[in-house]
């Protein structure tokens, strides 16, 4: 059967590069349609519906509502406005209205300070206005309803406060691509270390967070959530002067890693359940029931054989993780499991400051 065709959408900064078009045409006094059309930093073109457009005190308005497409896009729906005002300098300056972000962090592509208005976004909107005027403007965006969506997003854990980011570097929303949620994760691991932090904790996602939280001192930024991108959260890490590893996590996740899935994504990898059922089995020497889940295989365990064997996946999971980043680096496991109680760990801790 056919996959039916999923439609694209375009981003924030797609949004506010029309905007900022719309009032500047507004501001020459040129006239348009309902809808605008801006460069795409491929050289191709694309057109978006203005929801308005309009003169106010000081400058123009425009506004566009953002549409992602088939991708499941939280910020699909909200208002994209921009307010124009021309300057007598001939740049372009840009601010950040009610609920786009402000930077607070270093490590992001944004200096601290600044709106969190990407550099591909400001790009296109530079591009959008050289196509109208070479005057100077002051570039105000802004989304109403950003600050409360914001803490849906990894924005607080960018240190993005008070609302969202204007994000986009084609442009264009590929509907259940990866891409952005990748380059988030990566956001934050530069984020950490960014922050001179030497020694992270990389947690699957909230579980792992809280129970990091629980087991360890642990300093503002450290934890990086690397979601099921296991690979190339580490990879990176390593290639950014990382030599300090402590992977905390569920063994129902972190036994892939052993297994050689370094992307623990459910429609990626096999689940781990029956290889650690088998591990479990020849570890304590007798036989266990066949179990639906690996939290299932240690609660079939003796109080005892719990510790043993959590210790022992460790110890793999380690030996594992250390053949992909190198044996020279300083490398440990911790199991946790539902309820964030520690049930395994591996290699030295001298490191993490245990509470």
């Amino acid at each position: 059967m056919e996959r039916p065709r999923l439609n694209h959408g375009y981003s924030t900064g797609s949004c506010a590069a029309g905007a900022a078009k719309a009032a500047a045409l507004l501001l020459e006094g040129i006239s348009m349609s309902e809808s605008i059309e801006i460069p795409l930093p491929n050289g191709s073109r694309f057109e978006l519906p203005l929801l308005y457009a309009h003169i106010i005190a000081g400058g123009a308005e425009a506004a566009i509502r953002k549409d992602g497409g088939d991708d499941p896009d939280i910020t699909t729906g909200l208002i994209i406005k921009v307010k124009l005002e021309s300057t007598a300098a001939g740049s372009i300056a840009f601010a950040g209205g009610d609920g786009v972000g402000r930077v607070t962090l270093p490590g992001l592509s944004v200096a601290v300070g600044e709106p969190a208005i990407n550099p591909g976004p400001r790009g296109m909107i530079t591009a959008a206005l050289r196509e109208v005027s070479d005057k100077g403007y002051r570039v105000t965006v802004s989304i109403p309803g950003g600050a409360e969506i914001a803490q849906k997003t990894f924005n607080p854990k960018l240190g993005i406060v008070g609302g969202l980011s204007i994000l986009g570097t084609t442009g264009i929303v590929r509907p259940y691509s990866l891409e952005a949620m990748r380059a988030s994760l990566l956001c934050g691991l530069d984020v950490t270390l960014a922050a001179g932090i030497a020694n992270p904790i990389f947690v699957p996602g909230n579980l792992g967070a809280k129970a990091a939280q629980q087991h360890f001192a642990v300093a503002d930024l450290q934890i990086v959530e690397v979601g099921n991108d296991w690979g190339l959260l580490l990879d990176k890490a390593l290639e950014r002067g990382t030599r300090n590893f402590l992977l905390l996590g569920h063994p129902g996740k972190l036994a892939k890693l052993w297994l050689g899935e370094w992307d623990t994504h459910s429609s990626r990898s096999a689940m781990a359940v029956g290889d650690v059922l088998a591990l479990a089995r020849k570890f304590i020497g007798r036989d266990l029931p066949d179990l639906p889940t690996v939290e299932g295989v240690f609660g079939a365990l003796e109080i005892n054989e719990r510790r043993q064997f959590g210790d022992h996946l460790a110890e793999l999971i380690l030996r594992a993780t250390a053949s992909r980043l190198g044996k020279e680096n300083q490398i440990a496991v911790v199991l946790t499991n539902m309820k964030s109680e520690l049930i395994g760990q591996a290699g030295r801790m001298d490191a993490w400051q245990k509470s």
